[in-house]
């Protein structure tokens, strides 16, 4: 069984108790305008490029480092070309279907394949490297996104094979996958990580592409059976006000088996990779949220007599 990874991060503390390694599946089923994963939005592999790393070998058209001379075009579909002295390239992103061709011709990392297929197996193997740190510090695996459930077969196979390595297991996701694949994973799940984005459901249809009945519905069934971490991202002019992280207290406050509420500030992180895929981004050029806004923001949640961490 065969998934599409977009990252392994070892030694990982932000996604779960204890030391973790995260497993980050290609693909989700929404489109938060704020996203700063873009690349794992999409199912499918692509080109990343980064022109600040370029160094203008010319590598990746073909020219030969070592005498500048130009040989044969290193793309079989024409997706990049020269745009014009010192190795400056052009992307036909359109023609690209990600072959890897001009990535395998570049050493400075300028152009990168986001989206690796791997088996369970081919995983499992960068997972049991640092089993003994999971032991002794209470952590283990986290499968994020992107939404895991989009490679909902690779997710319960995945989880299955570390409950078998007696490795604790938990997920990230958005919870908007039909019910029926949450509930086949949860004999192997033992930590759920949640989000909930926006409490009205048109806000959420017009800031990640859905509405946020399916999800409710679905939080509210998985939070009666697992420990759950609820984790808002804090948007700037999408929910960043106490009225709205109210609202979702409120909401965590009527659950079951919640650990906590994590608030977690906007990352502008993602910027880079939004250039990187020729794609628009709705937030460039916003900064980080300050420390005065994420205590009263805090302290809003906490009036709903849920625990609240600042992530």
């Amino acid at each position: 069984m065969d998934g599409i990874i977009t990252e392994i991060m070892r030694f990982s503390l932000k996604d779960g108790p204890g030391i973790r390694t995260t497993v980050f599946l290609k693909g989700c089923n929404m489109a938060c305008k704020w996203c700063h994963n873009p690349e794992t939005l999409s199912m499918r592999p692509q080109l990343m490029h980064y022109p600040e790393l370029c160094i203008g070998c010319g590598a990746c058209i073909g020219v030969d480092y070592a005498t500048g001379t130009s040989g044969a075009a290193v793309c079989p579909h024409g997706a990049i070309e020269s745009a014009g002295g010192a190795g400056g390239i052009a992307l036909h992103r359109e023609r690209c279907v990600a072959c890897g061709a001009c990535v395998d011709k570049c050493f400075s990392g300028a152009l990168v394949i986001s989206g690796t297929k791997m088996s369970v197996a081919d995983v499992m193997t960068e997972i049991l490297q640092d089993i003994d740190y999971y032991k002794n510090s209470g952590g283990g695996l986290t499968i994020g996104g992107g939404e895991p459930a989009c490679q909902s077969e690779f997710m319960l196979g995945l989880l299955k094979a570390a409950k078998e390595a007696g490795i604790q297991t938990a997920i990230e996701t958005n919870m908007h996958a039909d019910w029926d694949i949450y509930e086949k994973a949860l004999p192997y799940l033992d930590l759920v990580m949640l989000d909930i984005k926006l409490s009205d459901d048109a806000d959420h249809m017009k800031w990640t592409g859905t509405g946020n009945a399916n999800l409710l519905a679905n939080i509210r069934k998985i939070t009666d059976i697992k420990p759950t971490i609820i984790r808002v991202p804090v948007i700037p002019g999408v929910n960043d006000n106490e009225a709205e992280i109210g609202k979702i207290a409120q909401i965590a406050k009527d659950l079951k088996n919640i650990i906590s509420i994590e608030l977690l500030l906007y990352n502008p992180l993602g910027e880079s990779k939004y250039a990187a895929l020729g794609m628009d981004y709705s937030f460039r050029g916003q900064r980080p949220q300050g420390a005065g806004l994420a205590g009263s923001l805090q302290a809003a949640a906490q009036a709903a007599g849920v625990p609240v961490k600042i992530g």
